[in-house]
């Protein structure tokens, strides 16, 4: 059993719904609002809600909320649908809307006010706020809760028909207004907004609420067990109340604990916030914790899906830590990335007795132990780069492995090399170093079986390419940036998050496209940016090869 499929409290209960005969198919399904990008908060729900469908041979729609056209736009709804698709998911043909059932839900709200449990009320929203009260004290009774049926279906129609002005007038739910659950306190259930929407146009004015629209979707797909975040379990009286009223099928809402992790948010609206204030550059920025930042930045679908599993679904809220993720997306890169030479602090080596014109290729393997991956060609010539930091005056200790005058280093599938002197500048920084190499260990191989120590990776000086290097950190300086509830989570922002420096690459990484993911030897890993072009080489710092140190 992988962390995938691996069984949770929702699968013991559909469990017992099979083998009980209540249910014999499961459908579930994702329900977005296109009113942002998704993050990584919504992979969670997106694999337990299709992960499970595909655990129990079941369906998983895809539906989206689109019950608030204001806050709505066609560009989420395409983002949402890429992103699902990259984490390896499928709806096939069932794609929903909320808003092809604004019809029904019409119709459904007349049946209420029929019934008597639903009412057209006029109290301003702040003015109701003193009628509902506090969860230990009963609330009071608004004007209008005792209007006649007859007053209610000829309000509500003027509400439909454009006669009030937006906010003058709400549909309620006339339910308890002394429950200690204060979404049973005569909830709303429709309210005008004009609008333009996206796919119904200026056909209404009047839009049901998040809580009526979603349980009668639910209720119309057939949906099995409707599985929703912990926040929703104080909603799911109201919405078991909505379809037991009006006598339609009922699924069964099941609530577990979202995914949080340390140095992020995960809210749509903070992080348009971030968008909107230019503090990113746009919602696919990589410092992001969005789905296509993720994606852009490096991070692979199966790492997230690992994630998720290893989280699991549980009742219990918590914080996970972000190495967590970055743990899963380095096992999950180590083993597919294929292996370049990238030198990101480059000083020059000469190798005085290389032949001035000579220019060699060396074949190196694509992924070590994985030889159907095939190998790359390298030229190699009389002058190299290396990094700054593979060169020192004297070595701290003998674990120091790169160059000081004397030391004869391996160079990464090439030859073994002596460093002889040392150019610096006035300020003593190291320009150039000079070096001898041997003939006769081409490969890195010494003849004589000497052992060398030390091996660093290079780039040939004459045939290297330049690209810029996106530096990615954390976006927030804090673990919980949202811990001061009154403090601007946004001054929290790592002002280092990001910084761009330059780097010679192996030439044929000037090819690679947009999306490519490497592991740059003794560096770590990177993505070839959706910038990138061959002209113009961009590749963003995914990850470092191993976890920092904590302090």
């Amino acid at each position: 059993m992988t962390e995938e499929t691996k069984t949770n409290f929702i699968h013991d209960i559909i469990d017992a719904d099979l083998a009980s005969g209540k249910r014999t198919e499961i459908v579930t399904r994702f329900p977005p609002e296109p009113n942002g990008y998704l993050h990584i908060g919504h992979a969670k729900a997106i694999c337990l809600d299709f992960g499970t469908a595909e655990k129990y041979n079941g369906t998983c729609h895809l539906r989206f909320d689109d019950t608030n056209p204001a806050a709505e736009d066609e560009e989420y709804v395409q983002a949402i649908q890429a992103d699902i698709k990259w984490l390896g998911f499928d709806w096939g043909e069932n794609l929903f809307w909320a808003s092809n059932y604004f019809g029904t839900m019409h119709t459904y709200a007349v049946e209420l006010i029929k019934k008597g449990k639903a009412y057209v009320c006029q109290l301003p929203q702040a003015d109701f706020k003193n009628y509902r009260g506090i969860p230990t004290e009963p609330g009071k009774e608004p004007p209008g809760r005792e209007n006649s049926i007859e007053e209610n279906i000829a309000l509500f129609e003027k509400m439909k028909n454009g006669g009030f002005d937006d906010g003058a007038c709400v549909l309620r739910a006339r339910i308890d207004m002394a429950s200690p659950n204060l979404h049973l306190r005569d909830p709303a259930l429709y309210r005008i907004k004009r609008a333009h929407h996206h796919n119904t146009g200026d056909q209404w004015c009047t839009y049901p609420m998040y809580d009526f629209a979603h349980s009668i979707e639910d209720s119309i797909e057939g949906v099995t067990h409707s599985m929703c975040t912990l926040e929703f379990e104080v909603h799911r009286p109201l919405y078991d109340w909505i379809l037991q009223t009006l006598d339609v099928f009922q699924p069964q809402q099941i609530e577990f604990s979202r995914l949080n992790l340390t140095y992020t948010v995960m809210s749509k609206r903070k992080l348009l916030e971030l968008v909107q204030e230019n503090l990113v550059n746009g919602w696919d920025d990589p410092r992001m914790p969005t789905l296509c930042g993720m994606r852009r930045r490096g991070f692979t679908a199966a790492a997230i899906r690992k994630l998720c599993g290893i989280v699991g679904a549980t009742k219990v809220e918590s914080i996970s830590e972000i190495e967590l993720l970055e743990s899963c997306v380095r096992d999950d890169l180590n083993e597919t990335s294929p292996r370049a030479m990238a030198v990101l602090d480059p000083i020059k080596v000469i190798i005085e007795n290389y032949p001035t014109d000579l220019v060699e290729t060396f074949e190196l393997p694509n992924l070590p132990k994985k030889e159907e991956l095939g190998t790359r060609t390298v030229p190699f010539s009389r002058e190299l780069w290396i990094e700054r930091n593979d060169y020192i005056d004297v070595p701290p200790n003998n674990k120091f492995k790169g160059f000081f005058v004397g030391r004869e280093v391996r160079l990464r599938g090439a030859y073994l090399a002596t460093c002889t002197s040392v150019e610096k500048d006035a300020d003593n920084n190291v320009g150039s170093i000079t070096c001898t190499y041997d003939p006769e260990s081409k490969g890195g191989s010494a003849p004589d079986g000497r052992k060398v120590k030390g091996t660093i990776h290079w780039v040939s000086a004459n045939h290297c390419v330049d690209a810029e290097i996106r530096n990615y950190d954390r976006l927030f300086s804090a673990e919980n940036p949202l811990a001061d509830k009154d403090a601007d989570f946004k001054t929290l922002i790592n002002p280092d998050a990001l910084q761009i420096t330059a780097a010679k690459l192996e030439p044929d990484l000037a090819q690679a496209k947009p999306g490519n993911r490497f592991q740059f030897e003794r560096v770590g890993y990177f993505c070839a940016d959706l910038d990138h072009t061959s002209e113009k080489p961009i590749f963003n710092r995914t990850l470092t090869l191993r976890a920092p140190r904590k302090v």
